[in-house]
């Protein structure tokens, strides 16, 4: 199937209903404090597991924090929902074996490496992969997931992920070839054909956000800072590489949304944080990337299959019903102590409804 017959409104008629088994999120940032219920309220309506990224201040190092982290999520989940969150903890340069054997008893799924300072509230990262090397030892023994943000910080904003794999994912690979790794929101055509051809221990997850918008979207008549996120938009022909990736039914690639809410003073600031928002309508806009190439029959196992497959989980025996009924975002949502958010497409259309 060819990416030019990518259509802007779908390939199916209006009224179109499509069932799928509720996904997972397997990159979500719940935040902390009174924000976490207002952000929580939007996810527990699409998927039935979070993996929770761990980038709070401070950062969540330690199984204890998970745990104690975990409960909270947990107390701030509206009443009667069934959203389980799946804990990580934040890597560091000084992350112990031991620790890792205590979040492995505790349950917790994995760790996030952060190279540090590649984005928010990543300044306690790594600085080498090879501080870690006991650390990720053990991870591979207990047979848990290191999830990676990958890019380099010492490069061309838009040429961190392509570096970051020669110099650090071809050699950890090398060293470590049965440790499970997820390459999170993937950005370019080279980490595309990098996953491609990487042991089935590697795969990735696709943002929706990184499905429909390209740098032009962000920068062309005017700066549209709630569209600045890290991984940073690319180019065109990197969106059209990652939506083939997520349309052609490959368990290599899976749903991960990083949906990373921020104050809306903070993105329209000077200096504005990095994060999309895109919880409110996150499983709606994938139906919209994958309509609009014609490949709607390869929604359920990218959002609902193949990130369950690699995590080791059942995939879910419930049900999400969508229909291609358009709905208007909301200009601002609430984010607690006063303040608000601006959600992706604020005030604009989205072609795809929840209805069951």
């Amino acid at each position: 199937m060819s990416l030019h017959n990518e259509t802007p409104v779908g390939v199916s008629a209006p009224g179109t209903r499509v069932t799928i088994r509720l996904p997972d999120d397997f990159h979500h940032h719940a935040r902390d404090g009174l924000q976490t219920k207002l952000i929580l309220q939007h996810a527990c309506k699409r998927f039935g597991r979070c993996l929770i990224m761990p980038n709070l201040v401070p950062p969540v190092t330690t199984t204890k924090q998970a745990l104690e982290y975990k409960q909270h999520i947990t107390d701030s989940l509206p009443d009667g929902s069934t959203m389980e969150p799946l804990m990580t903890l934040y890597l560091t340069d000084k992350t112990t074996a031991d620790e890792i054997t205590k979040a492995a008893q505790a349950g917790i799924v994995g760790c996030k490496y952060y190279p540090a300072g590649a984005t928010t509230n990543s300044d306690f990262g790594v600085t080498d992969i090879r501080n870690c090397y006991d650390a990720l030892k053990e991870l591979n023994r207990q047979n848990m997931m290191l999830c990676i943000h990958s890019e380099v910080t010492d490069a061309d904003i838009f040429e961190r992920e392509p570096i970051f794999i020669e110099r650090v994912m071809k050699p950890l690979v090398n060293d470590f070839p049965t440790l499970k790794i997820t390459m999170e929101h993937i950005s370019t055509k080279e980490a595309v054909e990098y996953v491609k051809s990487a042991p089935d221990t590697v795969k990735a997850s696709i943002t929706c956000h990184h499905l429909l918008y390209n740098r032009n979207h962000m920068l062309v008549g005017g700066i549209r800072p709630h569209l600045y996120c890290l991984p940073i938009l690319k180019a065109e022909v990197h969106r059209q590489a990652l939506l083939e990736a997520a349309t052609v039914g490959s368990p290599k690639f899976f749903l991960g949304t990083d949906s990373a809410p921020h104050a809306t003073t903070r993105k329209e600031s000077a200096c504005g944080c990095a994060g999309v928002f895109s919880a409110h309508a996150a499983v709606e806009l994938y139906a919209e990337a994958f309509d609009r190439f014609g490949a709607l029959d390869k929604l359920e196992d990218f959002c609902s299959s193949f990130g369950a497959d690699h995590y080791g989980l059942s995939r879910s025996t419930d049900t999400l019903v969508l229909e291609k009924k358009s709905w208007t975002v909301p200009k601002s949502m609430q984010f607690g102590n006063e303040q608000t958010v601006t959600p992706l497409r604020a005030g604009e259309e989205v072609l795809w409804s929840i209805v069951e």
